[in-house]
């Protein structure tokens, strides 16, 4: 299978298929975005780990513009690493549908010098995704925002389908922060969820 049938399923294909920067504003190199993000304090990241429901993504992207019809219920599984050099990682399993098939991606958020922030490799030499846990309570919301070519998109997710009002709030101030129109929030399915995918339908990222 060609390379292209992997974006539809990959955790950062809402990040990934955003445009780079137009041509004329690369010579001047402004601050770096994901800098002035705060993560979210003392992280804990085994009350961190477990099961979330991706309830939303805001982004400005003409990809998500295009085809938020299409978007697909998604689970991301979080655990720790076991071994002593990479406690501080975080191994994502990220599943979804494509075409009515259930898809298992895993990937790796490699520790950053400060709590809360990683870094995710995909496939291209572009592709290098800075990500930062905002802001998380553990048991009810958490908030990440995933950085690519220095455009921001923001994710909610859930420890259930449905949570409080307030929470949503929460996540509307953090979007237009960013300056991100809040007609560019979308939501995602709360049904139609998968947990499984069989063996040929797993893609392994984790080493990269």
């Amino acid at each position: 299978m060609k390379d292209t049938m992997w974006l539809p399923v990959g955790l950062g294909i809402l990040v990934l298929l955003c445009g780079s920067p137009a041509l004329g504003q690369r010579n001047k190199i402004p601050p770096n975005p994901i800098e002035k993000i705060p993560s979210q304090p003392n992280l804990d990241l085994k009350k961190f780990a477990g099961k979330w429901y991706l309830l939303s993504v805001a982004s400005e992207c003409d990809y998500l513009k295009l085809n938020n019809h299409r978007l697909e219920a998604t689970i991301m599984e979080v655990s720790r690493s076991t071994k002593p050099q990479e406690l501080e990682n975080l191994f994502v399993r990220t599943f979804r549908k494509l075409d009515g098939i259930c898809w298992e991606i895993k990937h790796q958020y490699r520790k950053n010098k400060v709590p809360g922030r990683f870094t995710l490799k995909a496939r291209g030499p572009e592709n290098r995704m800075d990500v930062v846990v905002g802001e998380t309570d553990y048991e009810n919301y958490a908030i990440m925002y995933y950085q690519r070519q220095r455009r921001i998109t923001i994710k909610l997710y859930g420890r259930r389908t449905t949570i409080g009002d307030e929470i949503y709030q929460k996540l509307d101030e953090r979007v237009s922060s960013q300056g991100i129109d809040l007609q560019y929030i979308y939501p995602f399915p709360a049904y139609g969820f998968c947990e499984k995918a069989d063996e040929f339908h797993i893609l392994d990222e984790t080493s990269r």
